[in-house]
C-alpha cells in the first residue's frame, strides 16, 4: 500500500525503442482518490523549479563544483577568523552556515552587525552565519569587525584549514546529461531558454480554455516589481523595520481581499489554493474545539466538488460525508438538509464551491448555509472560481465563513505549468483568532503554520497588488462580466453540436460551461480525447477533459478573449 504522495517517473520504452520517460503517478491525486488520498496538492512550484534547472544548465558540474568550494572556503576563512577572536563554532562540520556562542556578547555583536548592515540568526545565546557565492571577502571582514575584531581576509585564509570531513565529499559524476555543458555563455543560454519556450504554448500566443483554472493573460506591467531587488533580495525572516514596505503591502492587499469578499480577515501565509483549504479547515476544527465541541469532524461535500475538497478534510482528521447534486447540477437542497440533520450532533462544516465546478451559480447557496449553520457548522466556501464573483457577490455577505482565494487563478498571478501559487484565506469575525500562526510573527496563536514563511511565497504578492491597483473596482466588476459572457457566448456556440451539460433554471451558464460530446463517440466512435488531440493539432488547447463529467469538455474562456 503506498502513503508517499507526489509523482513518481518511470523509464520505460517509447513506440521506437528509445528510452522513454513516463509520469506513473501525478500529484493530483486527489481528483481521482478524493478523500482516500494522501495528499491535496494542487500547485507545483513550477517557475522556482524552472530557475533551479537553468542555473544548473548555465553553471554545469564544474560551475556548481567550483562555486561550493568557494562557497566553503568562505565559511572555513569566516570560522578561522571567528576562532582568532575566541568564538568558536558549535560542530567543527560545516558546509557554508555556522552558529558559534556568543554569550553575553550577543546584543552588542548583533548592534555592530546592523551597523554593518548585515543580518545574523539570534539564538538562545547564539548566532548563525551563512554564506554564499555572493559572500566577498569584505562580508567577511565585516562580519568579523560586528564580532569586535578588526582581520585581514587575505592573512587569515593563509592558514585556515579545511575542515570538512573525507566520508562527505563527493566523487561520483553528476548533471552528465548533453545539456549541462552546452550552454555557457548568456548568449547561448538566451537561445536555449527562447527554443524551449518556443515549443511551449502559452497565453500570449494562444487561448488557454481550461475550465476550472482561470488562465488569464497576465499583464507585463503586473510583472515588473517582482524583478526588483528590494522585493526580489529580502529575506523572508529579515526583522520587520527593514521590511516596512512589505508590511505595508501585505495590510493593503489584505484590507482589498477583505472588501472583495465580504470577510473580516485575510490570512496571506497559505502557498497554494490546497494548501489554503487545509488552513480553512484548521480553524474550523480549532473553533469547534475552543467551543468544547471538538467532536464535529463531519463534512459534507458534493459529488461536484473538487477533488482537493474531499483531500484537504481527510487531511485536517475529518469524516466526509457526500451529497447529492440533482440533474441541473445544482447541489441537492433535500439531500443536503437531511445529511445536516442526521449528523447534527457532529457536523463540523460544508465545503461548497460557488459557482460550481458543473458551472452554475447555485441558486439555493444561502439556503445552503443556514442549513449548516442551523446545525452548529461552518460554511467553507471554495474560492476556485471567484472569478465569477468579483465585483457581483461577496461570499462574506450569503453565508459563507471562510474561502481560500487562489490569487493564481482570479487574481493574476501567472500559473503556466502548475505554479506558483498563492491560496490566501478570508475569514469572518469570530474565526479570525484561528488562523495560521507563525513563531516569527505571532507563535501564541492556537494554529501553527502551514507554510514555512509567514506570508507565504510574499514576493509574487506584487503581482496581485498591481493588478488590482490598475483595475480598481469598475475593472474588476467589468472583468468578471466579461468572463461570464464569454463562457455564454461559447455554451450558445456550441449547444447545437456539443449540448452544454449544465445550465441555470435561465438557460445560462457561469463563468465556464461543461459540452458532451459522448454522444459522438457512440455514433462514429470518435472520444474526448480524440478532439482534445485534434484541437492541438490545429495550435489550440484543448478544454480540461473528464472533470468533474467522465467523457466531457470543461471551457474556461476569462476575460482575457
Amino acid at each position: 500500500k503506498r502513503s508517499l504522495p507526489g509523482r513518481i517517473v518511470g523509464l520505460s520504452v517509447d513506440s521506437r525503442g528509445a528510452p522513454a520517460y513516463r509520469l506513473a503517478l501525478q500529484t493530483r491525486e486527489q481528483h481521482i482518490r478524493r478523500e482516500k488520498a494522501t495528499s491535496n496538492i494542487c500547485t507545483a512550484q513550477v517557475l522556482l523549479a524552472v530557475i533551479a534547472s537553468m542555473y544548473a544548465v548555465y553553471h554545469g558540474p564544474e560551475g556548481l563544483t567550483h562555486i561550493a568550494r568557494t562557497v566553503h572556503r568562505r565559511a572555513v576563512v569566516l570560522v578561522a577568523g571567528l576562532a582568532k577572536l575566541g568564538f568558536a563554532p558549535t560542530s567543527q562540520a560545516f558546509f557554508d552556515a555556522v552558529t558559534v556562542a556568543a554569550g553575553a556578547k550577543q546584543n552588542e555583536i548583533v548592534a555592530r552587525a546592523l551597523a554593518e548592515k548585515i543580518n545574523l540568526r539570534i539564538g538562545d545565546g547564539t548566532l548563525g552565519i551563512a554564506v554564499d557565492e555572493t559572500t566577498t571577502p569584505e562580508i567577511v571582514e565585516a562580519v568579523w569587525r560586528a564580532f569586535g575584531g578588526k582581520l585581514s581576509y587575505a592573512e587569515v585564509e593563509l592558514t585556515a584549514r579545511e575542515t570538512l570531513p573525507l566520508e562527505l565529499k563527493r566523487d561520483s559524476a553528476f548533471l552528465t546529461h548533453p545539456v549541462f555543458h552546452a550552454h555557457r555563455s548568456e548568449t547561448e543560454l538566451l537561445r536555449y531558454m527562447r527554443k524551449l519556450s518556443d515549443r511551449d504554448l502559452a497565453l500570449d500566443r494562444a487561448m488557454i480554455p481550461l475550465g476550472s483554472c482561470t488562465m488569464k493573460l497576465n499583464a507585463t506591467t503586473e510583472m515588473i516589481p517582482l524583478t526588483w531587488p528590494e522585493f526580489g533580495s529580502l529575506h523572508p525572516f529579515a526583522p520587520g523595520e527593514q521590511a516596512r514596505g512589505y508590511h505595508a503591502m501585505f495590510k493593503r492587499l489584505e484590507q482589498w481581499l477583505c472588501d472583495i469578499t465580504g470577510y473580516d480577515a485575510v490570512s496571506l501565509q497559505p502557498n497554494s489554493g490546497a494548501q489554503g483549504e487545509y488552513a480553512g479547515l484548521l480553524a474550523i476544527r480549532a473553533y469547534h474545539a475552543a467551543r468544547g465541541e471538538p467532536h464535529r469532524k463531519v463534512c459534507l461535500i458534493p459529488s461536484s466538488a473538487h477533488g482537493t475538497n474531499p483531500a484537504s478534510a481527510h487531511m485536517v482528521g475529518m469524516e466526509v460525508v457526500v451529497t447529492a447534486c440533482d440533474a441541473r447540477g445544482d447541489v441537492d437542497v433535500d439531500d443536503l438538509r437531511a445529511k445536516a440533520e442526521k449528523h447534527s450532533k457532529n457536523l463540523a462544516a460544508v465545503m461548497i464551491t460557488y459557482p460550481s465546478t458543473h458551472g452554475v451559480f447555485e441558486e439555493h447557496i444561502r439556503d445552503i448555509c443556514d442549513i449548516v449553520h442551523s446545525h452548529g457548522g461552518q460554511v467553507y466556501l471554495d474560492g476556485a472560481n471567484m472569478n465569477a464573483q468579483v465585483g457581483l457577490s461577496r461570499p462574506g455577505d450569503y453565508g459563507a465563513d471562510v474561502s481560500h482565494l487562489n490569487l493564481h487563478k482570479t487574481f493574476c498571478i501567472p500559473h503556466g505549468g502548475g505554479g506558483p501559487g498563492m491560496g490566501p484565506i478570508g475569514v469572518k469575525a469570530h474565526l479570525e483568532p484561528y488562523l495560521p500562526g507563525h513563531p516569527a510573527k505571532d507563535g501564541s496563536m492556537p494554529v501553527g503554520p502551514v507554510s514555512a514563511a509567514p506570508f507565504g511565497s510574499a514576493s509574487i504578492l506584487t503581482i496581485s497588488y498591481i493588478y488590482i491597483l490598475m483595475m480598481g473596482g469598475e475593472g474588476l466588476t467589468r472583468a468578471t462580466e466579461i468572463a461570464i459572457l464569454n463562457a455564454n457566448y461559447i455554451a450558445n456556440r456550441l449547444d447545437a453540436h456539443f449540448p452544454v451539460l449544465y445550465r441555470n433554471a435561465k438557460g445560462r451558464v457561469a463563468h465556464e460551461c461543461i459540452v458532451d460530446p459522448r454522444a459522438l463517440k457512440t455514433t462514429s466512435g470518435v472520444t474526448v480525447d480524440d478532439i482534445a488531440k485534434r484541437l492541438i493539432d490545429y495550435g489550440f488547447h484543448a478544454p480540461t477533459m473528464s472533470f468533474p463529467v467522465p467523457g466531457t469538455l470543461m471551457i474556461e474562456p476569462t476575460e482575457s478573449e
